[in-house]
């Protein structure tokens, strides 16, 4: 094994970085989820080289996205829900999903400090990520870390979103299950966000249900239930069911997880569990081909030497936008 001292005085090898996350070496994962996160053009070979090596031993993990609106306590309820798992023997990823600073562009880290239990357990592991801007805090690498934490023996993948924006779809591209979690009480001016992605979810769960509250989130779950049956269903052959639970006293928690469990088997018996993941997998690549085309574009040294006055004369209109994008994409042929 490596000592934790030798990873940080040096650049890993690819064969470092892929022996390190099968063994399950905690500092090296970390430091081939950063590589792969990298945006430096260095390190970018040398990551896909790592994620190649590490494909056969991905794939096995239940992949769960979990949404919701800001106070819906996202990060309470995947605290309580990873104790559960925990408590079953699984080993259990976070991939939470912060908004970045204004300042600094680096992960606020909110998440990790208010999931005090779990980032404790050496069978957890939290990774909060800068968002960097990106469509509702969704970062571009989240595939690659899912896939190396996978590699790295995890049985569960957890990704939570902010919550906010249109992350949601991002988000739902990625996942098996895909649960909405909300709040009784909150409003409709609070909780509109649920009417974009309610028909992309496989379960509501309505969190906060203990005290003088539960009445409340059960008379919102009657509601739910009733209301369901006019939309489409996110998963072919099966309807999202609605759900309570507290994630503060735990109540509900375990029920949500079976649900889960059930989902999977069914889907993986009628085949569309393995045609969501190669839908996915096709999606991703088309996702990166864009990606990279618009990263070439704009590295292109004619593209940057004619793209300020072309700029300048769409900021004056004197130049038709249209006009304006067909000579810069004629600069990369030229």
């Amino acid at each position: 094994m490596i000592s934790s001292g030798s990873i940080r005085r040096r650049d890993l090898s690819v064969e470092e970085h892929v022996k390190g996350v099968l063994d399950g070496n905690r500092v090296i994962l970390a430091q081939t989820i950063t590589l792969v996160e990298s945006s430096s053009n260095k390190h970018r070979d040398k990551a896909q080289e790592v994620l190649r090596q590490l494909l056969p031993w991905t794939g096995e993990s239940v992949r769960v996205g979990i949404t919701g609106v800001p106070g819906a306590g996202k990060s309470t309820f995947i605290e309580s829900l990873g104790g559960h798992l925990l408590e079953q023997d699984k080993k259990v990823a976070v991939l939470a999903i912060d908004p970045s600073s204004k300042i600094s562009k680096g992960s606020i880290l909110g998440d990790k400090t208010r999931m005090e239990s779990l980032s404790r357990d050496e069978r957890c592991f939290i990774r909060p990520s800068p968002s960097g801007g990106t469509l509702g805090g969704v970062t571009q690498k989240s595939r690659e870390t899912i896939l190396i934490c996978e590699a790295a023996g995890f049985d569960v993948i957890l990704v939570e979103t902010v919550g906010v924006g249109q992350s949601e779809t991002a988000v739902r591209s990625m996942v098996d299950f895909f649960l909405l979690l909300m709040i009784s009480g909150a409003g409709d001016e609070l909780q509109g966000i649920k009417r974009g992605i309610m028909e992309s979810a496989d379960a509501l769960l309505i969190n906060k249900a203990d005290g003088d509250n539960k009445s409340r989130a059960l008379s919102m779950r009657s509601e739910f239930e009733r209301a369901i049956h006019y939309l489409l269903p996110a998963t072919e052959g099966r309807r999202a069911g609605v759900y309570t639970c507290s994630s503060l006293t735990g109540e509900g928690v375990p029920e949500i997880w079976t649900e889960i469990e059930t989902f999977i088997a069914q889907v993986t018996e009628t085949g569309v569990f393995q045609k969501r993941r190669k839908e996915q997998s096709l999606a991703w690549m088309h996702s990166m081909i864009k990606e990279r085309l618009v990263t070439r574009f704009f590295e292109n040294s004619h593209v940057r030497q004619a793209l300020p006055d072309i700029e300048k004369a769409v900021s004056k209109g004197t130049l038709p936008v249209v006009k304006a994008v067909n000579e810069l994409l004629n600069k990369i042929s030229s």
